[in-house]
């Protein structure tokens, strides 16, 4: 059940990461999320909207997984890694918080799932 939860809150948040980067990505909310000057922003915007959409299947396959049950674990498991590898990854290439905003919060969840 603690498993449960904490996938369902990291599915929240990377619905609210597409928000932001398809959405509000160049507006106040965005700027000030990511840091952004809005020069940069309206630049890449179509990038931002691509990453967006790539936190939307993130989200998507956590769902999918918790409405699967028990049956679901793999599913669970596997876009965990991904979202924890993801998470590696920007904190190396961009900025050291997302491996707190992300990885941190997916390697809970996985050692939760594992010991469930």
């Amino acid at each position: 059940m603690i498993s449960d939860i904490l996938i369902a809150l990291i599915a929240t948040l990377h619905l609210w990461i597409l928000v932001l980067e398809m959405f509000l990505w160049d507006k106040p909310a965005g700027l000030r999320a990511f840091g952004l000057k809005p020069e940069f922003a309206t630049a890449t915007r179509t990038l931002a909207a691509n990453q967006g959409l790539y936190n939307g299947f993130l989200a998507a396959g956590l769902i999918v997984g918790l409405l699967q049950g028990a049956e679901g674990y793999a599913f669970k498991l596997f876009f965990l890694i991904c979202i924890a590898v993801a998470g590696i990854f920007g904190a190396a290439t961009s900025s050291r918080k997302i491996l707190f905003i992300q990885t941190v919060p997916a390697v809970l969840a996985i050692a939760a799932l594992h010991f469930g």
